[in-house]
């Protein structure tokens, strides 16, 4: 009897390298490869994106799907930024060190395990918190961007508050809107995020590498400001 093959392999098997590059990622570092275990969580996070887009485009979205991808996040997007983090910077305060560096795996856990319980359909038009790929990829450009054999102050300074503000974030309730669709309707319907998707690509090629931690720290900033905001309009309509 010969097996039978889904449409759902596909997507699993893209959510399947997202997961290898987070542990690849995991060894690179061990190694003290830390550039390429920065742009190893891109890489996942590109694996991250592409399962979606193909699961949506062969209709095989599914339950064991999405358990799957919250697996595979957790591992390229919690334990491997939190072990970049822990051998780049937070090795030095021994015991302390290892409790900071693994705020992002374990609030990066929560996340998750609140997304899955909350999730109703495949389709979202925001996300409850901040997305944990967001967080890891903000980890790990701000690694390409300012460690040259450590980091030099005051960029050290602000390893420890990034960490406790990004964990604090994916569990908070503050709502960060989706990436929009790439068609005629989507372009209609959120001009502006395509208009800053631009600014974001022009940032990456004039600047770089800090150009992409911009980027992030930008993203989560409009996130914050939109949930204030939003808060005090809703206090002035009462």
């Amino acid at each position: 009897m010969r097996p039978r093959i889904t449409p759902s392999v596909i997507p699993n098997l893209f959510t399947s390298m997202n997961m290898f590059c987070g542990f690849l990622s995991i060894v690179t570092a061990s190694n003290g490869n830390y550039t390429y275990a920065a742009w190893l969580i891109f890489i996942a996070a590109l694996f991250d994106a592409l399962d979606g887009l193909v699961a949506r485009l062969t209709n095989s979205s599914s339950e064991l799907g999405v358990e799957l991808d919250s697996l595979s996040d957790i591992v390229s997007f919690g334990a491997a930024p939190s072990f970049l983090l822990y051998k780049t910077y937070f090795h030095q305060f021994d015991a302390i060190g290892i409790v900071l560096a693994s705020l992002i795996l374990i609030a990066g856990g929560f996340r998750l395990a609140r997304f899955n319980i909350q999730l109703v359909g495949f389709e979202k038009s925001f996300f409850l918190g901040l997305p944990i790929p967001s967080a890891a990829l903000t980890i790990a450009s701000f690694v390409l961007a300012y460690y040259d054999d450590g980091y030099k102050q005051p960029y050290s300074d602000t390893i420890i508050p990034m960490i406790v503000i990004l964990s604090y974030l994916m569990v908070s309730n503050i709502r960060y809107e989706t990436i929009p669709k790439f068609t005629i309707k989507g372009l209609k319907e959120k001009p502006f995020h395509f208009l800053f998707l631009l600014i974001a690509v022009a940032l990456v090629v004039f600047a770089h590498k800090k150009g992409m931690f911009y980027i992030f720290v930008f993203m989560i900033v409009i996130g914050i400001f939109r949930h204030f905001y939003s808060l005090i309009k809703n206090r002035n309509k009462e």
